[in-house]
């Protein structure tokens, strides 16, 4: 059955809910829905699965996405902390709700806090996005969606492989910092893969958020704690900017694919889609000319960064020159379907791998590289959906650096033209989390499918 569970990694489902919790309860300890309930994909598994425990206690796309983005934070902190920023796409079929029927775009991309520090900081926008995420689609209580990862903050979690990975790659520099070591190295060693991870202070945090409100981080006691610590690490932030910091609802990137399909992708300041949107509307005309798609992408990507402004799907048809970038950092994405054909797809980063290698004192939190100091990631995400039948046909959430762009660009026309999430794995160096459904949903959910990409340490997992 095209719904079946898709694995990557060696862990299995009933592995990772033994860590979690029951695989017959949901995050609250709700009896699962009957039947077809969607599919989640991300980097990181027990946050797939969070997510996939939502969908089944009757949630929304979003509240799964909210789910998986505050579980990413404790498991996957080195590239998606709340101390981090991002971007999101949203589908709902019914011409009722947010979008009327067209994917909207939330952006909470990252801000730079004060000057003056060794090491800047952004301000934490996670909580904001994903608050804002749940606000227009969500519909389980939002503290119900924050307590699976509060739980893995306090108790522990086995160190997953992705962050293991992220650690083998960078993790000397955090033993410089003393809360950052008692995280990562709590014996003077860095984690290993299953051992043990836990984070009281940020286990506190997410308490604190889950019953006095995501408010209190940006303009309550948490603000106040945050504002302190942020110096303390060397990344200093100050209250009015933390109260200023908010996300935003914007128009998407959309593009026609083929005569029966739509595409929208992320737009700037997220502006990973664009570049995404620059490569598609090529593979849309010459579906083989990869090479090409992805020199138009970062043509596209390096004329907006050098400050084109004005309307930016006037480059996606316009002439340029060749581009380049300069070194971009490391990034998470994930994607989640509910059984009405709601679709999210999101992208986060800390703008460099484990941010500024600072946790701001007693709040667990890692903090982000600013965005001042370092280049930007590009950040990527699409969905396709067919207009007149209002259904969801696919979705593709990118990371790799440059080549996160043209991950979503090959990912979401290889959907299109198959009967696959992922028929092929995309360019290097590129990642693609996918979920499709080739007869649309709203339609047959047996045309359902998920997948991971095989190079991460990902998860996807769905069905019944």
């Amino acid at each position: 059955m095209a719904t079946a569970l898709a694995l990557a990694g060696c862990q299995t489902l009933d592995s990772i809910s033994r860590v979690i919790g029951s695989p017959e309860a949901g995050p609250t300890g709700e009896k699962h829905l009957a039947g077809f309930i969607g599919g989640v994909v991300a980097d990181e598994p027990r946050a797939a699965v969070i997510g996939r425990d939502v969908l089944a206690a009757g949630g929304t796309a979003a509240d799964a996405a909210v789910a998986v983005g505050f579980a990413l934070a404790v498991t996957l902190p080195s590239r998606a902390s709340l101390g981090a920023g991002g971007a999101c796409l949203v589908y709902q079929p019914s011409h009722r709700g947010p979008g009327h029927g067209v994917p909207e775009a939330i952006l909470f991309t990252s801000a730079p806090g004060e000057s003056g520090g060794d090491r800047p900081a952004a301000l934490p926008m996670l909580a904001r996005g994903l608050y804002l995420l749940h606000d227009r689609y969500g519909l389980r209580p939002f503290e119900t969606l924050v307590q699976p990862a509060e739980d893995l903050a306090r108790f522990g979690v086995p160190a997953p492989r992705a962050l293991v990975r992220d650690l083998d790659t960078v993790g000397a520099p955090l033993l410089a910092d003393p809360a950052a070591a008692a995280v990562f190295a709590p014996h003077g060693t860095m984690l290993t893969e299953g051992a043990e991870l836990r984070q009281p202070d940020l286990g506190g945090t997410l308490a604190q958020i889950r019953t006095a409100g995501v408010g209190d981080l940006y303009q309550g006691l948490l603000a106040q704690r945050l504002v302190q610590a942020s110096i303390t690490a060397g990344g200093p932030m100050s209250a009015a900017q933390l109260r200023a910091a908010l996300p935003q609802v914007a128009v998407p990137l959309i593009l026609p694919a083929g005569r029966r399909y739509s595409a929208a992708f992320l737009p700037p300041p997220a502006d990973g889609g664009l570049a995404a949107a620059a490569a598609f509307a090529v593979l849309e005309r010459s579906p083989a000319s990869v090479q090409a798609a992805d020199a138009r992408a970062m043509a596209v990507a390096a004329r907006w960064r050098a400050g084109s402004g004005g309307n930016p799907m006037a480059l996606v048809s316009t002439e340029l020159p060749a581009g380049s970038l300069p070194a971009l950092p490391a990034s998470t994405s994930f994607a989640t379907l509910d059984r009405t054909g709601m679709a999210v797809a999101c992208s986060l980063s800390m703008n460099n791998l484990f941010g500024t290698g600072r946790i701001a004192p007693g709040t667990g939190i890692l903090l982000a590289a600013s965005p001042g100091d370092v280049p930007l990631p590009l950040l990527a995400a699409g969905i396709a959906w067919d207009p007149e039948d209002r259904a969801f046909r696919a979705e593709a959430a990118g990371s790799g650096q440059e080549g996160a762009p043209l991950a979503v660009a090959v990912g979401l026309e290889n959907a299109l033209r198959s009967r696959s999430p992922m028929p092929a794995p995309v360019p290097d160096p590129g990642r693609v989390n996918m979920i499709a459904c080739y007869r649309g949903l709203p339609g047959s959910s047996t045309s359902c499918g998920w997948v991971s990409d095989p190079r991460n340490a990902g998860f996807a997992v769905g069905g019944s």
